[in-house]
């Protein structure tokens, strides 16, 4: 267990066990919703499920909301960290204590369908693979969208990086939403379902990667239940400070992974295209960020770019399409400081 955090308002349990399925649920300010989270868990909870709720030194209502629901809730865990380390951080810090033979993940703000985590594990059950990618639903306000897993193939094993390209498409590796999903605890014990501590937004990326260039075995399956709340003021993606621009750094870790794999010169291509394609939406949003950090995202993002292959870069460029290759060769032709020349 991380030395930042505590343990909380957690009764012994009467027998040593080990959970059959462990669900991760960071919260952060969410005082607003974290009671409709915690009742979709309840009407989730099964003798064999673990709860490893994560309190990220939250300073409104929702310490105490948590604090009832250890008490309360079948198979919780209650921990909180002594400071904000954000979505990646408590993330890890939930995996470190679940004890189960697979994971999840739920974000505080998303709730999921009563029976939901039980069709979800009786899928990879089935399956027996290392990991199961599923379908979810987005909502915003009273609008609601179903997003389905790129993979044209359902309810079949199939190769994780097989799943990667190809380059121009999307993939499973776009698709990363590390709660549309369940990984067998062999993942957990490889480090493979674990995350870049301290990145505040874009964390999905590079593990969504990792994922597939190492697990052996995955599948995807047309389970709907896990509902996304999108517009929620305190999202990142609605808020235009310094933190957004922690996707360089998780793009920047793509990239030096994937070039290091044996299978680069195939790979890489779609790592930059998507990397890409990503730092343009940035600077096509880039009116409603702080001044200060729209500059620092066109200087970062200019350095990014010289660090990329320039073959590669260059065929990225001419099939982006002329508004985002547009973004991108501006911010390209700025001069870049000797401290951002090097890896983020």
């Amino acid at each position: 267990m991380r030395p930042d955090v505590r343990l909380h308002d957690v009764p012994p349990p009467s027998v040593s066990r080990v959970a059959k399925l462990s669900v991760v649920v960071p919260f952060y300010n969410v005082q607003t919703y974290a009671l409709e989270t915690l009742r979709s868990l309840r009407a989730n909870s099964r003798e064999d499920f673990q709860f490893v709720l994560v309190d990220d030194c939250s300073t409104d209502g929702t310490p105490a909301i948590l604090e009832q629901a250890a008490r309360d809730l079948p198979g919780a865990v209650l921990l909180r960290h002594e400071k904000n380390g954000g979505l990646a951080t408590a993330r890890n810090t939930g995996l470190d204590a679940a004890d189960g033979e697979y994971v999840t993940f739920l974000d505080g703000d998303d709730w999921v369908a009563p029976g939901y985590f039980e069709r979800l594990l009786a899928s990879i059950e089935r399956l027996g693979c290392d990991f199961v990618r599923t379908d979810h639903v987005q909502f915003t306000g009273k609008a609601r969208t179903i997003h389905r897993v790129p993979v044209g193939r359902r309810d079949k094993v199939l190769s994780p990086r097989d799943a990667i390209l190809p380059a121009d498409r999307s993939t499973s590796v776009d698709y990363a939403y590390a709660w549309a999903g369940i990984y067998h605890r062999r993942l957990v014990d490889r480090g493979l379902v674990h995350f870049r501590d301290g990145l505040r937004t874009a964390e999905d990326r590079p593990w969504i990667w990792r994922l597939h260039r190492e697990a052996e075995s995955f599948a995807a399956v047309g389970l709907l239940g896990v509902f996304y709340r999108r517009g929620v003021a305190s999202s990142l993606t609605q808020i235009g400070d310094v933190r957004q621009l922690d996707f360089i750094r998780a793009f920047d870790q793509v990239l030096a992974e994937t070039a290091e794999d044996a299978d680069a010169d195939r790979l890489l291509p779609k790592a930059v295209r998507t990397y890409c394609a990503v730092m343009a939406h940035h600077l096509d949003s880039i009116e409603r960020m702080e001044p200060s950090v729209a500059r620092k995202l066109r200087s970062m993002s200019a350095a990014a770019l010289k660090r990329m292959p320039s073959d590669i870069l260059a065929e990225t460029l001419d099939a982006l399409g002329t508004r985002r290759a547009g973004h991108l060769r501006r911010v390209r032709r700025r001069p870049v400081s000797r401290s951002l020349e090097v890896q983020v």
